[in-house]
């Protein structure tokens, strides 16, 4: 008998939900200008801003990781996108500074555990010889979803303005929730589209883990492997909060672009991430068979990660406009080719916790991302300066690549 093919149907689901959550996480970097001159805010207020969703969302992750493995990612993922689509819309019915940050707080929150619920589908419902390139197809699907963002806010902001914006793009996530409650099943067992040689093909594969047990705490944050990969994720992920926050503002205000350029070029690192975690996933699967399964997780972040740190110098030393918005899409990528295989390890050493596990790597990743907004306003405010933020990027992909070293995917979570 020939296998179903559910599980896919399952991954675009993830796809899909994906896409929409950074339609709505990036739209607030390119309406950033609008709300700024609207609400009288600082660079520094802004920053804030930006940072009260990447604080909530970090601090939030393993609680709601923990409850994807529980209670299983149907529930999880269901009350997730409806949360985050009603703070979307709220998002245009704020007033003042104070409205806008708590909103964005609130958003960050509900946002929580939308990639650790989604490492749990495919712990459950895939084969292990394809989780790098699907976490890298997942992680493109997010920057390809906020690449689009950029020239369609733009659009939209002439016609409707940055409130109404917001709305329309709430909208969104609740057609997925509703679609997704009545088609998703935790367990590929009880879905009644999946036959006799889906399960085997999935079971051989090393899906279908087993179910919740008590979290193995203390093994848990003892673990190097798992140390290694939160301490990369912070340099990693702070890089990429730029291009998710202040990349437009850059362009407009220190490279001299109008907004209509600003809207295609700061897509650019985030077809760059598209492409990069793309080929990391790729590269990490196909080559753990010659190299084994250590080399071939590590090594795309390995050569990623210090390029990367190259282009984000000569983004901020170029004298052309244009070439530095090049480099920085370059950077974005080369840092990306990590991140698949980063998730995929995540999964192969959490097990029936990858939920857990893959969401305290997201938490320290996020703690970096909320930072890098800061320090980048601060430093715009303080010394009139773009360059030193961009510097302090380049000096965290270096870190994140001699983090690799700690990563060993074989260290696997297992309570003793």
């Amino acid at each position: 008998m020939r296998p179903s093919n559910v599980r896919y149907g399952a991954v675009a689901f993830t796809l899909v939900m994906i896409a929409i959550a950074y339609l709505d996480r990036v739209c607030i970097s390119t309406a950033a200008p609008a709300i700024q001159e609207e609400l009288g805010l600082t660079n520094t207020q802004m920053s804030f801003v930006f940072s009260a969703f990447t604080l909530s969302y970090a601090l939030f992750e393993v609680p709601s990781g923990w409850l994807a493995d529980r209670f299983g990612a149907r529930l999880a993922l269901s009350r997730i996108v409806v949360w985050w689509s009603a703070m979307t819309a709220a998002t245009g019915l704020t007033a003042s500074f104070t409205g806008l940050a708590s909103v964005r707080f609130l958003f960050g929150i509900g946002e929580a555990g939308a990639f650790p619920s989604t490492a749990r589908i495919y712990a459950r419902w895939l084969p292990v010889r394809l989780h790098g390139r699907l976490f890298g197809v997942l992680l493109a699907a997010a920057a390809l979803g906020g690449a689009v963002t950029q020239p369609l806010v733009v659009g939209m902001l002439g016609l409707v303005g940055w409130r109404l914006t917001f709305a329309a793009f709430g909208g969104v996530g609740l057609i997925w929730a509703v679609a997704f409650w009545r088609w998703f099943r935790d367990d590929p067992r009880d879905h009644p589209a999946v036959n006799a040689t889906e399960l085997e093909l999935i079971h051989t594969g090393g899906g279908l883990t087993a179910s919740h047990s008590a979290v193995p705490w203390g093994v848990l944050v003892r673990n190097r492997t798992l140390l290694g990969l939160c301490a990369m994720y912070v340099g990693a992920i702070y890089g990429w909060y730029f291009y998710l926050t202040w990349l437009p503002t850059y362009l407009l205000r220190a490279r001299g672009f109008d907004l209509s350029q600003v809207g295609w070029l700061a897509a650019g690192p985030l077809l760059g991430i598209a492409v990069g975690v793309l080929a990391g996933g790729w590269v990490s699967d196909h080559l753990r068979g010659p190299l084994g399964l250590r080399l071939a997780r590590t090594l795309p972040g390995l050569v990623g990660l210090p390029l990367a740190a190259a282009c984000v110098a000569g983004a901020a030393v170029v004298e052309d406009a244009l070439t530095s918005a090049y480099l920085l899409s370059a950077a974005a990528g080369l840092a990306g080719a990590g991140i698949a295989p980063a998730w995929a390890i995540a999964v192969e050493i959490g097990g029936a916790h990858s939920a857990v596990v893959s969401g305290a790597m997201n938490t320290f990743g996020n703690l970096g991302g909320a930072l890098c907004p800061v320090v980048v306003g601060w430093f715009v405010d303080r010394f009139q300066s773009w360059e030193l933020g961009l510097y302090s990027i380049s000096a965290l992909y270096l870190v994140a690549a001699a983090c690799w070293l700690l990563i060993d995917p074989n260290r696997k979570i297992e309570a003793k």
